[in-house]
């Protein structure tokens, strides 16, 4: 299987069906991404953060923007599609990931997620949060 393949089935089997129970079959056992929060994320952090995520939208599509592989190594730029659980409000953030196949397992992996965009649509973060910070005037407790 192409190592492309392999990165778009984790994230529909985990991220779009939801699967949990499948994020062993995709990450070698010693697997840590970096990027996803201030600390590295192991196969069972994933559990917690895929039921966190997942409690509070359902996502119905990660799209590859950009993508490139080459030798071990792949890279893509994507958009999530989801709606929230509670309203099912629509919620559209951006990532990229940057990952190191091995055996068919994913072994390295590199995130950059706009949790921002996705907070303040979620509703915890009031909206342009960025702006408001670079303004200098922060964000009101």
């Amino acid at each position: 299987m192409a190592h492309l393949e392999l990165l778009k089935q984790w994230y529909d089997r985990v991220w779009v069906q939801q699967d949990l129970d499948a994020i062993g079959r995709f990450f070698a056992p010693d697997f840590e991404a970096q990027g996803v929060m201030d600390f590295g994320v192991g196969p069972e952090d994933f559990h917690a953060l895929g039921a966190a995520v997942l409690a509070q939208v359902e996502i119905s599509e990660v799209r590859f923007d950009r993508e490139v592989e080459l030798g071990d190594w792949v890279w893509a730029t994507f958009t999530v599609l989801a709606v929230t659980l509670a309203d099912q409000k629509p919620v559209q953030t951006t990532g990229q990931i940057m990952a190191r196949m091995s055996d068919g397992k994913i072994v390295e992996a590199y995130n950059q997620i706009d949790f921002l965009t996705f907070f303040e649509q979620l509703g915890y973060l009031p909206p342009d949060s960025l702006a408001l910070c670079l303004s200098g005037e922060g964000i009101a407790a």
